[in-house]
């Protein structure tokens, strides 16, 4: 039955997208950029993460209800040296305790969990994401690809 959906939704999703590259017209190209995140991953793209987790800690302060800030600055601090992983486990639980939709947050706290050698866990956020993601989406696709890996070097 979920296969059927998939089907009948992508259909609509085709033929909306052909009808707007037909001329169809968006009046905005998406939400406004926020510039917090938008530094934050200047510093992850540069593998800064210390200057990373920094912004991304201000920025939790100020908006403490910003499940995108707690999972930026978990993901920072989880991929700078030596990571605090009761902190990151900590800022990713309120990520999802925010927003429990938050697909980036599962993908990311699964990926903690199998840093950590905790695959149950991890198999936990993957199952979550498969209910979330529609279609296979990115972050499920990713996390998946991480248990295989982590499974398969640890047999």
């Amino acid at each position: 039955m979920k296969t059927i959906v998939r089907c009948a939704v992508f259909s609509l999703l085709w033929v909306s997208t052909a009808a707007i590259g037909a001329g169809g017209d968006w009046s905005s190209s998406g939400p406004p950029a926020d510039p917090v995140i938008e530094r934050a991953q200047q510093a992850i793209a540069a593998k800064d993460w210390t200057r990373a987790a920094a912004i991304m800690r201000e920025a939790v302060v100020r908006q403490p209800g910003n499940a995108d800030y707690h999972n930026l600055y978990a993901y920072a601090l989880r991929k700078g040296p030596n990571p605090d992983m009761k902190l990151v486990f900590s800022e990713y639980e309120e990520a999802l305790r925010i927003d429990p939709k938050h697909r980036n947050a599962h993908e990311y706290i699964g990926e903690a969990y199998l840093q950590v050698g905790d695959l149950a866990k991890a198999k936990e956020h993957l199952a979550a994401l498969d209910k979330l993601c529609f279609f296979p989406c990115e972050q499920y696709s990713e996390l998946k690809k991480a248990v295989q890996t982590y499974e398969n070097s640890h047999n």
